[in-house]
């Protein structure tokens, strides 16, 4: 039974989720206005994006051992505080190189927030709570990047780039006020927590960050090879040596054996997949909108917002249709519709009526929302209760990790199609974005492959209980993999 109190602390880390990805995501938009305003180039504008998705990616694996350290409320409410102090640092800030300086503590705060928040809400929970709770939880991280864009074009047609930070200051001061009642201290705080792995937080920490540095350089108009080369590679060997140490410290940064649970497993690894293709929609769709089809940025932030749309509509009937059918069955339909209605926004042109690319990306919606549902449920729902706060950490790095990759990886996707199509990277041609298109929308297929690896009964702990009969079935055979 879900109390009040648990579940508006669910709302509240929902509401701190928000900030966070749409912070992600809205300075996009605002890149010319910003580089304009502070005297800085356009190349280097785009550090004010990777600054902070290099320090979520960084410092997100810490989350966990800082909550042992320093307990949930202590943590939480200092992510808050941080976030939105932060947030006024970069509505001040004079020159380019203050702002990025804002943007790592903005993503320091980030990076604490909603991976201690989700381990609030789901360790303690019961398995048959977790895919409401969890429904409370994920649903803003579909919402805020699909809303960035129509946010932003607002914002930069009609306002200055300095209120896409100040928006935070409210919703901060409202969510902190709400965590000081709600939050508690928690067992955390009083249990003594093990050492640092300190050999993990170097390996691991690097390695991401280098990873993430590595996605901005790709990203760049004209990467710089031998640079790019590099990082890639040192990134790399660092997350080899990574895994390599955590399969072999007593208390390590990361917890590997969480893999062991087979639906953890294949949550994960396809997991990340479909994390990667849903960050890259909402940067490759406003991009073919404003560039190929000549859209004002306004109009191309509306259309997109029908993705928004299919996720919130299709939302209550997420929980009855997982009850219904399972994840597993769920999943596989939600990954081949993402595949087929992505690849059918690449199909569509300049000529294609406002109707039916919106009723694409209202398609495209729905299944990205129940597929999200099922990711950051499944691999829960059958995890033992003694590795609930391990694996909530894995599980936010490697959405992370799959989020931050995504622009790098459009933008990849969109150089094949260049060269595919003879076309030029200095103006993408219609068939460069349809190969850009249908390459992620292989990636979403591939993510049907990885769903049937599952078992048949993985995640029954958390479906209703008529489906119970079945769920110690599950719970053994996931810890059979």
């Amino acid at each position: 039974m879900i109390t009040a109190r648990h579940r508006n602390i669910a709302l509240l880390v929902a509401g701190c989720y928000f900030m966070e990805m749409l912070d992600g995501t809205i300075v996009t938009t605002a890149s010319p206005q910003i580089g304009r305003s502070l005297r800085a180039p356009a190349t280097e504008v785009g550090l004010v994006v990777t600054a902070y998705l290099l320090t979520l990616a960084v410092l997100i694996p810490l989350s966990g051992w800082l909550t042992r350290r320093y307990g949930n409320r202590r943590v939480f409410l200092t992510a808050i505080a941080l976030f939105t102090l932060a947030s006024v640092g970069c509505a001040a800030s004079v020159n380019l190189g203050m702002l990025v300086a804002m943007r790592v503590l903005q993503g320091a705060g980030g990076a604490m927030m909603v991976p201690v928040g989700r381990n609030m809400v789901l360790s303690s929970a019961a398995k048959g709570d977790i895919l409401r709770l969890t429904s409370y939880v994920v649903w803003p991280g579909l919402l805020a990047p699909v809303v960035a864009p129509l946010a932003g074009g607002l914002i930069t047609t009609y306002a200055s780039w300095h209120w896409m930070f100040l928006i935070n200051v409210p919703l901060g001061v409202a969510a902190f006020a709400v965590a000081w009642r709600l939050v508690t201290a928690g067992p955390g705080a009083a249990a003594a927590p093990p050492p640092l792995d300190w050999g993990g937080v170097v390996l691991t920490c690097a390695g991401l960050g280098g990873l993430t540095y590595t996605a901005h350089l790709v990203s760049l108009p004209a990467p710089p090879a031998a640079q790019t080369a590099a990082f890639g590679a040192a990134s790399a060997a660092l997350l080899a040596g990574a895994v390599v140490h955590l399969r072999r410290a007593p208390y390590p940064l990361l917890n590997l054996r969480t893999l062991a649970v087979r639906t953890f497993r294949v949550s994960q690894f396809g997991g990340t997949m479909y994390f990667f293709v849903v960050g890259a929609m909402p940067f490759l769709l406003p991009l073919m909108f404003q560039v190929q089809f000549g859209w004002s940025p306004v109009k191309s932030g509306a259309v997109t917002a029908f993705v928004f749309a299919g996720n919130v509509g299709v939302k209550p009937a997420t929980t009855p249709l997982i009850n219904r059918f399972g994840f597993r069955p769920l999943l596989i339909v939600s990954a081949l519709g993402t595949a087929a209605f992505v690849a059918a926004l690449g199909f569509t042109t300049a000529s294609t009526p406002v109707a039916v690319i919106a009723a694409l990306a209202l398609a495209s919606g729905i299944t990205r929302s129940t597929g999200f549902t099922v990711y950051n449920t499944v691999g829960l729902a059958d995890m033992v209760p003694g590795l609930m706060r391990e694996a909530n950490t894995l599980a936010a790095t490697s959405m992370q990790l799959g989020a931050g990759l995504a622009i790098a990886g459009a933008t990849v996707a969109l150089r094949v199609g260049d060269a595919v199509t003879s076309g030029s990277s200095a103006g993408h041609g219609q068939a460069a974005f349809t190969v850009a298109f249908c390459l992620l929308a292989l990636v979403a297929a591939r993510c049907a492959g990885e769903a049937l690896l599952m078992d048949p009964a993985a995640g029954d702990a958390a479906r209703r209980p008529r489906a119970a009969g079945r769920s110690g079935a599950s719970a053994s055979s996931a810890q059979a993999g």
